[in-house]
């Protein structure tokens, strides 16, 4: 009798695809709790920003400053948002493929999500990286 070995549910089951997505989801919760312990009562949560994923970027790509990139190669991009259209709310897109293919392995793949994440974070709140890395 076959069967998987373990339910869905479970993170074995997890795709790489899936596995980076929850890297991304954690890495906003882990910066969102540290921005509320360090600004207190004058912090908003990040609800009201989107965040996606992107398996590469797009080849026409206009290169602003709101890219994150690596040896010219963008990493991330933020969209600002554009009040009384679709995309009322801003929106941080991480590309998967290129963030992963600079890892040299797991760790190494957090620190880059949280860094480019701070990166991204910081150019929208108007406040420095350094307050959002860990």
């Amino acid at each position: 009798m076959r069967g998987p070995l373990a339910p869905r549910a479970l993170p074995l089951r997890r795709t790489p695809v899936e596995q980076f997505d929850a890297l991304v989801m954690d890495s906003v919760v882990e910066i969102e709790r540290r921005l509320a312990e360090s600004l207190g009562s004058k912090f908003t949560d990040l609800r009201h920003i989107e965040f996606a994923v992107d398996e590469v970027p797009p080849e026409s790509q206009n290169y602003d400053a709101d890219i994150v990139e690596d040896r010219g190669v963008p990493l991330s991009k933020l969209y600002p948002a554009q009040p009384g259209t679709v995309a009322a709310s801003p929106r941080i897109v991480l590309y998967r493929r290129p963030i992963e293919l600079r890892a040299e392995g797991k760790g190494e793949m957090e620190g880059l999500v949280r860094s480019v994440l701070a990166e991204q974070l910081a150019s929208l709140l108007n406040l420095p990286p350094e307050d959002l890395e860990f």
